[in-house]
């Protein structure tokens, strides 16, 4: 009986010649996927019930009037209307900007020169890594009662200030100190984070580069700007991007800081402290507008998207322009390599 022969000229076996003949799957073929599927399903379980279902709950929610008790009923896209409609809703936008500026902007510059710093050679980096990371994962909720005793009208900041013969500030009386008092704890908690990112970055910039650098003259600063900052490019866009998701949600700071007193639900005097979040909290679990809270949590989700592709566009702009073809981009190229 002669041997059939695959294409490669090896014996084609029963399981190959049934493929050829019919193209069913060999007897056990499917079973054999079982085991592994069975072992990552808790993780897709899980996820579809606290995390697709909830998403697709909130985006039915948003065209529903309902209280969380009696039944629900729909208003269609009237909720978005009355949102755009809503002074207090703009409000909150326009304060969630202005922190969301004040701290992001100062948090990614220190964390770039502590990088810079770290990245030098230092006695006990190790140690100064693990504290800049500690803010991290320290509870919000723990520090904000902190904070907010640093920044009461006697506490140690403005002992501080006027130690050195400056007047004392309301930190969480006036417009510009409530949102510099929750800038400064949102810098606090990120800053060390997005150092320890920078570092893994800078860590993969060749050693060569510094060293060209130092022989052409150049000092820190232009070291940091002219050589580094072109280099970490897609760094400083995951860092700007994930900075401007974490900036444009912030609750904890806002909440927490003015809990003790009734505006703990409205961002504290003015509502100078109040967020989008902090809004959507107040009329979903506090008012009970559930579907009120939704729509206004998919017009954050709208925002967040939009402000996240300007960084994209932003951040990544000047890198497309290095690639182009022509005279500016080879200097441009060359003055990142010369480090001039």
């Amino acid at each position: 009986m002669a041997t059939v022969l695959d294409p490669a000229g090896a014996p084609a076996t029963d399981e190959r010649r049934a493929d050829r003949r019919g193209g069913s799957t060999p007897p056990g073929g499917r079973r054999r996927h079982v085991p592994p599927l069975l072992a990552i399903s808790p993780f897709y379980m899980l996820f579809a019930v606290f995390g697709a279902f909830p998403v697709v709950f909130s985006m039915y929610l948003s065209v529903q009037d309902w209280d969380g008790i009696g039944d629900m009923r729909f208003v269609g896209l009237k909720q978005y209307g009355w949102l755009l409609k809503d002074s207090v809703f703009w409000h909150s936008v326009l304060n969630t900007f202005e922190i969301w500026f004040l701290s992001t902007v100062p948090m990614l510059f220190l964390a770039l020169v502590l990088a810079f710093l770290l990245h030098s050679q230092v006695r006990f980096a190790g140690a100064y890594r693990v504290a800049y990371f500690i803010p991290n994962v320290t509870s919000m909720v723990a520090m904000t009662i902190v904070f907010g005793s640093v920044f009461a009208q006697a506490g140690l900041a403005n002992a501080l200030l006027r130690a050195v013969g400056l007047d004392g500030i309301g930190w969480l009386s006036s417009e510009w100190g409530i949102k510099a008092s929750v800038s400064i704890m949102i810098i606090w908690r990120w800053v060390g984070y997005n150092a320890l990112i920078f570092l893994a970055g800078l860590q993969a910039i060749p050693t060569e580069h510094f060293e060209a650098a130092r022989v052409d003259g150049a000092n820190s600063w232009q070291t940091l700007f002219r050589v580094v900052v072109p280099q970490l490019r897609p760094v400083v866009l995951f860092a700007a991007v994930t900075s401007t998701i974490n900036g444009l949600q912030i609750f904890t700071e806002s909440q927490v800081l003015f809990q003790s007193t009734d505006v703990g639900t409205t961002g504290g005097p003015g509502q100078e402290g109040m967020t989008i979040v902090l809004y959507l909290w107040q009329k979903a679990f506090k008012e009970h507008q559930f579907g009120y809270g939704a729509a206004m949590g998919w017009l954050l989700f709208a925002i967040i998207a939009v402000f996240t592709i300007i960084n994209w566009r932003l951040v990544s702009g000047s890198d497309r322009d290095d690639r182009r073809p022509g005279i500016a981009g080879l200097l441009r190229r060359k003055g990142a390599r010369d480090g001039r």
